[in-house]
């Protein structure tokens, strides 16, 4: 397990692992310490249920851990319990900082979601018309503690459709209700309420009444497919929807199943992939995935370049933007400020002469720098004094370019402790100080391989000095 877990590089895709969502929502995301071994996350994870995988994510270059971890469970029960009890909570008796436990991203998250997500909570089932909410609520309340029923009726009739929804407290509950129930409930989780979802589900439900009465059920027998599945018809016109939605995440459908394993291979072609994600659905054949990018410019570029792209030869895939509920206006505006904004240091770094119009332009006030990213960071603190010993440094790379020092003193010192930060000239690489080696670590965590204002850091623990000193001398 060691060997699995240290050969992989980082971020959320494991390659060759065929079946790390399955079943949904049954491997949690795990901010560690880097010191953590897999053993003292075996032992206190085990107790939850069948531990199939645990994977610390490793530097590629170092081997070290970024703190990060997944661990796969046989069922989604064991997962969601786990993270109930084990989210906030220390791993041993020497640690001083809590962990964070959440489920591992999903289709219908743009993040890792967390015990209050109703995401996890909420399922959707198929009952018999005479069934009253309290039948309902008779029925389901053994898996756990039921927030609300609720039945999905004809609004001009008040008759039931035999649809209806199930809320408990916990995502443990939910789970349990789906793996334990009787199967003709067909229960899954429920789409959130804030996406336009209940007449797919309602779809969907039907199509499978049709297939238990003996009718052939119509073509759309993905129900999480919603309207991309019409692609598939329209692949060779102009794509003309001046409407369309935007967003950083993409819906990948296809007739011929794929690996996550394929699906990365596809879409990083592309640069700046996040992470991608094969969903499964047990009654039909369809391949569906998920896919996220770091930023809005280059999942366009991908949604127009791949659309229609044939893989394997002969089978077309549909991809198509996943409306996250923001504002196509506002992701434009902010795509552009990006471009911008990195053509801008660009010019600075490749023209000094530039450099005393953009701090002219930058000194005016008090404003603090403009950091645009989609990275989630804590607010500002003070720097330590300039005296403090140094307990910890990190290695900065850039790629294109470097990013200016009052936006790096802007971004490092928001960990705490941060003494300086400094450039070295003529390179793409930079250094921090800290006076405290949380501090650095959790910088290391939250911004290494990240993108900030066009560019991506790479962020790593930098050699001793006296290391460095040695490999840089030179006898002429």
């Amino acid at each position: 397990m060691d060997e699995a877990g240290s050969s992989a590089s980082g971020g959320g895709f494991r390659p060759g692992v065929d079946s790390l969502d399955e079943p949904p929502n049954s491997r949690i995301f795990l901010v560690i310490s880097k010191y953590t071994p897999e053993s003292v996350l075996r032992e206190r994870f085990s107790p939850f249920g069948d531990i199939q995988d645990i994977w610390v994510v490793r530097d590629k270059h170092t081997k070290e851990s970024k703190g990060i971890a997944f661990v796969k469970f046989a069922r989604s029960s064991q997962a969601c319990r786990a993270m109930e009890e084990m989210h906030g909570q220390c791993l041993g008796p020497n640690d001083t900082k809590p962990i964070k436990v959440f489920i591992a991203q999903s289709r219908s998250s743009g993040s890792h979601r967390d015990v209050e997500d109703e995401e996890l909570t909420r399922i959707f089932v198929m009952i018999p018309k005479s069934y009253t909410e309290e039948d309902l609520r008779e029925k389901f309340k053994v898996y756990g503690d039921i927030e609300y029923c609720s039945i999905i009726k004809n609004k001009v009739t008040g008759e039931s459709k035999g649809l209806g929804y199930v809320r408990y407290l916990k995502p443990s509950q939910a789970a349990q209700a789906i793996e334990n129930c009787d199967r003709s409930f067909r229960a899954i989780l429920a789409e959130p309420k804030n996406k336009t979802s209940e007449s797919s589900e309602q779809d969907y439900y039907s199509n499978m009444r049709q297939e238990a009465l003996g009718h052939e059920p119509r073509v759309n027998m993905f129900p999480f497919v919603g309207e991309q599945q019409s692609e598939f018809s329209s692949f060779d016109k102009n794509d003309s929807r001046g409407q369309e939605a935007i967003s950083k995440r993409l819906s990948v459908v296809s007739r011929v199943p794929f690996t996550e394993e394929q699906l990365f291979s596809i879409f990083d072609i592309v640069p700046g992939l996040e992470y991608c994600e094969v969903q499964r659905d047990p009654y039909s054949n369809y391949g569906h995935g998920v896919v996220q990018y770091f930023n809005v410019a280059s999942a366009i570029y991908a949604k127009y370049k791949l659309h229609g792209f044939q893989y394997p030869p002969g089978n077309r895939i549909g991809v198509s933007f996943i409306d996250d509920g923001s504002n196509a206006t506002d992701l434009l505006r902010k795509m552009a400020t990006q471009m911008v904004a990195a053509q801008l240091a660009s010019v600075v770094w490749n023209n000094p002469s530039q450099q005393q119009f953009m701090q002219f332009g930058g000194s005016s006030g008090s404003q603090l720098p403009q950091i645009q990213t989609d990275v989630v960071l804590p607010s500002c603190k003070k720097k330590a004094p300039p005296e403090t010993p140094v307990k910890e440094r990190l290695f900065i790379v850039f790629n294109p370019h470097p990013l200016p020092l009052d936006v790096l003193e802007d971004i490092f010192c928001r960990f705490g402790n941060l003494i300086e930060v400094y450039l070295v000239s003529g390179k793409n690489v930079g250094y921090a100080k800290y006076a405290d080696r949380i501090s650095a670590n959790d910088a290391i965590a939250t911004l290494h391989g990240k993108i900030l204002n066009g560019v991506r850091l790479k962020v790593m623990l930098a050699d001793s000095p006296r290391e460095e000193s040695n490999k840089r001398q030179r006898t002429y």
